[in-house]
């Protein structure tokens, strides 16, 4: 008699949890929409960046899809199958930026997911989410956008870089401590080389998370995002 008092206790227990989820996200999802119909766009449309998406040659372009987002102009703010692709892909990474003061895994990650599917992709057109990530992604504490890092890092406009210096910070975005070019140029240039591969096609992906093309050092590994490599893709 006691079992059937404790599972019924464990269901409503459960329920008024999943309930209380779905009114918490859904609150959230609210809140953000207000905020980016209010601010988010209305800002975007005034800022003044020193970069626009066609101050990217195509090779750029693509380069920078192909490593950062291969799907962008097809899903719907998240994509979970693309291999090479992670998580964290060029919508929910503005979101991170946009939606949160302090960014904490699990309810966070949730949130940052649902935003993006639910909220930025649909209001914000992927023209104007590829212009704030170029001006805006993090490249070192010193370098905000691909101008700024061009000229902090190239001492030169981001006009004038090269290609391979194009690919030095391309290889940076994803761990700019671990690929910082001026303190870890070896490992930058490793990373280039391997993205050069993927460019070309001569290599492809092994999954979701095969985001590094390769087996990385101990020394590497360290400092980088959590579950963000995974060795046994190499073995």
């Amino acid at each position: 008699m006691k079992l059937p008092k404790i599972l019924n206790r464990l269901l409503i227990a459960v329920s008024i949890s999943i309930i209380a989820l779905i009114g918490y996200y859904g609150w959230e999802l609210y809140a953000a929409y207000h905020y980016t119909v209010d601010s988010v766009i209305p800002l975007e449309n005034k800022t003044s960046y020193p970069l626009t998406t066609s101050s990217l040659s195509v090779s750029q372009h693509d380069a920078l899809l192909k490593i950062e987002d291969p799907d962008f102009y097809h899903h719907t703010g998240i994509d979970l199958s693309t291999p090479g692709a992670g998580i964290t892909t060029i919508t929910p990474g503005l979101v991170k930026k946009i939606y949160f003061d302090r960014f904490t895994p699990g309810i966070g990650k949730i949130k940052q997911t649902l935003i993006a599917r639910f909220v930025l992709d649909p209001l914000m057109p992927k023209e104007m989410q590829l212009r704030r990530f170029i001006n805006t992604v993090y490249l070192g504490p010193n370098a905000r956008g691909f101008e700024q890092a061009a000229n902090y890092y190239f001492n030169r406009p981001f006009e004038e870089i090269s290609e391979d210096q194009y690919l030095a910070l391309l290889a940076m975005i994803i761990a700019p401590e671990t690929f910082n070019i001026e303190k870890h140029p070896e490992r930058n240039q490793t990373r280039v080389a391997r993205i050069k591969q993927v460019i070309s096609g001569d290599y492809q992906p092994k999954g979701l998370f095969d985001l590094y093309y390769g087996r990385l050092d101990d020394r590497t590994q360290q400092n980088l995002p959590k579950l963000s490599y995974f060795e046994s893709y190499y073995r």
